[in-house]
């Protein structure tokens, strides 16, 4: 069981039999009044956010999230396949629902984090960085650098990040996987 003040970020709770992953914590204390903690939380079964205040009496137990190595193979239809990193025969999908939006930045054959949770796997962490080729990139017009000097462009993944007029078709970027922004230049 962990007490009110030991629920910090990066934290596994279970609050209402679901897993909720703390991304932030702050203990505050009003004048003559009992501290309390205000956390920000994120239910890891649903992906929601919620926002809970724990008073000096509560405490919630610590929820046993075990973490996974698992390769990413392919998606087919809203459905992501992946499979073990030491036994190729043992694949298994997760629906769109658990993977979210993240996945677009996710090569095939690439190795990611799951969170484990009752024996089912949860939720997954990618990379924060990720290296990816453009394929698509439209030529800078010249005297379009008023606006900041950005332009659209397509991964290998096809995903579309803004980047600098400087990228061309065929360059590796990075990218921040968390912003969904362009970070730099590779090659």
């Amino acid at each position: 069981m962990l007490d009110y003040n030991d629920i910090t970020k990066g934290k596994f709770i279970v609050l209402d039999g679901a897993p909720y992953e703390v991304l932030s914590s702050n203990i505050l204390r009003k004048q003559q009044r009992k501290p309390v903690n205000q956390v920000k939380l994120k239910n890891l079964m649903t992906g929601k956010h919620a926002e809970k205040s724990l008073q000096q009496s509560d405490s919630a137990p610590e929820a046993d999230i075990e973490t996974q190595t698992i390769v990413y193979m392919y998606s087919n239809k809203g459905e992501f396949w992946f499979r073990d990193v030491d036994d190729k025969s043992k694949r298994f999908n997760l629906n769109e629902e658990i993977v979210g939006e993240q996945m677009k930045f996710i090569k095939e054959n690439s190795e990611i984090i799951a969170l484990v949770f009752d024996e089912k796997v949860i939720s997954i962490k990618i990379p924060i960085k990720a290296e990816l080729k453009v394929t698509e990139a439209p030529h800078a017009v010249r005297g379009n650098t008023a606006q900041g000097a950005n332009k659209q462009v397509t991964l290998e993944t096809g995903a579309t990040i803004n980047a600098p007029i400087f990228i061309n078709e065929g360059d590796i970027v990075q990218v921040n996987t968390e912003t969904e922004e362009y970070a730099g230049r590779v090659n």
